[in-house]
């Protein structure tokens, strides 16, 4: 009967598409909740096996407690931090974000598991003074506060798009937890000042050392008469000065862990490096040349591989230095649950190692491609030779603030490579090739827009930059009392 009613059709049919309709929407609006869905899930499941492994007492709660809030600081770290070793690279086409998902999860896993920091100061780099806190239920709850309250600050600025520095917001948690805990004296002001000096140190350097390279890039092999064979005589230069920067890079800040080298010796396996693969790639880049256009465009297959291996090398480094971070505030919980003090420097147990590594790539594979298309495409519009410059700089800096003893962060130096790639092409083009003259013809909204680097972007980073540390120091300062007000 019903086959024969066209009524009982329609009927039918408009059933199946308020069904189909419902099944779209519950998809649209589910889809946002199932990174954070597994993010929350990863954190429950390092609870559960840290209580596995240290029983459930009055005693231990703390510590399972401080590994989950570690889980969540590592999540943070890897959806925000590692966006500035990918971007460039995905930005300037040589990667798709998948593969530099991939790529960025195993690099910076490996890094901080293979050559992560063994010893970390419990106060965080001198940024507290260890007697001022040397009661350990105090001092339990202030590196408790200070891994939440910089956690929370990171997934905030991920939250906004601001690319923030880890270092700076654990930093702010410290200082923040030990003024409320023993008051300003307790702070180790000088310290303090260097890392303030490093908001205006870290991003000028990358910025300055990337403009360097791209004006050495544009005056010698760009605008040229004849681009490839400028490319044959100076890419494999550049490719030589990138793996002896590297080289030099990592065996300073990579493999601290397992062997100590001296600035002298790293400088020297750096030249080496470089000589040698300076000339072992110049048959590779002819090979490459051969047949190419006279164009830019072409320009972007010579410095595709070293860009990528580029990517891999700093996130491989970041992974050794920065899950410290991660993990360094849970590591000295732990020392004081069970020494029942704390000591200058702890070690940092496999299994905290762990957590950090694991939650770094977790972070990054779930929330990380948002940063990574901001840093990568917002900002300014990278090509393979400015990402080339970003990364290279990144390196370059931290070797010479390492030389200088300044200290810097791997956030600030590569978001001011950008940035100073940015501004140096639009200052290149409006000064020396009368591209962006200004004009009394052109609206405001006109000219503004022929600004190669987004204005919205850098106020909004440069903000995020200036207030972490206050802000993560009040926020962990609010986190200590309610702590201690509740569970003394």
């Amino acid at each position: 009967m019903a086959e024969s009613d066209p009524k009982s059709w329609k009927t039918l049919n408009k059933d199946l598409e308020r069904i189909s309709t419902l099944e779209q929407a519950v998809a649209y609006v589910s889809r946002p909740l199932v990174a954070p869905g597994v993010g929350m899930a990863f954190m429950v499941l390092v609870g559960l096996i840290v209580a596995s492994f240290t029983g459930i007492s009055a005693t231990t709660a703390i510590v399972i407690a401080a590994a989950v809030v570690g889980a969540y600081m590592a999540l943070n770290i890897g959806a925000n931090d590692v966006a500035n070793n990918m971007g460039p690279a995905v930005g300037a086409r040589a990667m798709t974000i998948g593969s530099a998902l991939v790529v960025a999860a195993i690099c910076e896993t490996a890094g901080a598991l293979l050559a992560g920091g063994d010893v970390v100061s419990t106060v965080s780099r001198g940024i507290i003074s260890p007697e001022t806190v040397a009661a350990p239920g105090v001092f339990i709850w202030a590196m408790f506060s200070a891994l939440l309250a910089g956690a929370l600050w990171i997934n905030l600025a991920t939250w906004i798009g601001a690319p923030v520095s880890t270092t700076h917001s654990i930093v702010g948690g410290v200082m923040g937890a030990g003024i409320a805990a023993a008051g300003f004296t307790a702070v180790n002001w000088p310290t303090m000042g260097a890392i303030v000096a490093s908001w205006v140190i870290s991003p000028v350097m990358g910025g300055v050392i990337a403009a360097i390279f791209l004006a050495f890039i544009k005056t010698r092999i760009i605008y040229t008469p004849d681009m490839m064979a400028s490319a044959r005589k100076w890419v494999p230069v550049l490719i030589g000065i990138m793996a002896g920067t590297f080289v030099a890079y990592l065996a300073l800040k990579g493999f601290s862990k397992l062997i100590k080298i001296e600035m002298g010796t790293a400088l020297l396996l750096g030249l080496v490096a470089g000589v040698v693969t300076t000339f072992a790639m110049r048959p590779v880049i002819a090979r490459q040349s051969a047949g190419l256009e006279n164009r830019k465009k072409a320009l972007k297959d010579l410095f595709a591989i070293p860009l990528v291996l580029s990517a891999a090398l700093l996130s491989f480094a970041h992974g050794a230095n920065d899950v410290a971070n991660a993990v360094g505030p849970l590591a000295a919980i732990v020392h004081a649950v069970q020494d029942g003090g704390m000591d200058d420097k702890v070690q940092i147990p496999l299994w905290v190692m762990l957590i950090g590594g694991v939650g770094l790539s977790v972070g990054l594979l779930l929330f990380g491609p948002k940063l990574i298309n901001l840093v990568g495409n917002e900002i300014t519009r990278l090509n393979a030779m400015r990402a080339y410059c970003v990364a290279l700089s990144a390196a370059v800096t931290v070797i010479i603030a390492s030389w200088l003893g300044l200290p810097v962060s791997s956030t600030h130096i590569a978001i001011g490579g950008i940035f100073g790639v940015g501004f140096f092409r639009e200052w290149y083009h409006e000064r020396m090739l009368g591209e962006l003259r200004v004009d009394t013809e052109s609206t405001p909204e006109q000219r503004r827009r022929r600004k190669v680097v987004r204005r919205s972007h850098f106020t909004t980073i440069l903000a995020a930059w200036v207030i972490t540390v206050p802000a993560a120091a009040l926020l962990s300062a609010g986190l200590f009392w309610i702590f201690t007000t509740i569970w003394g």
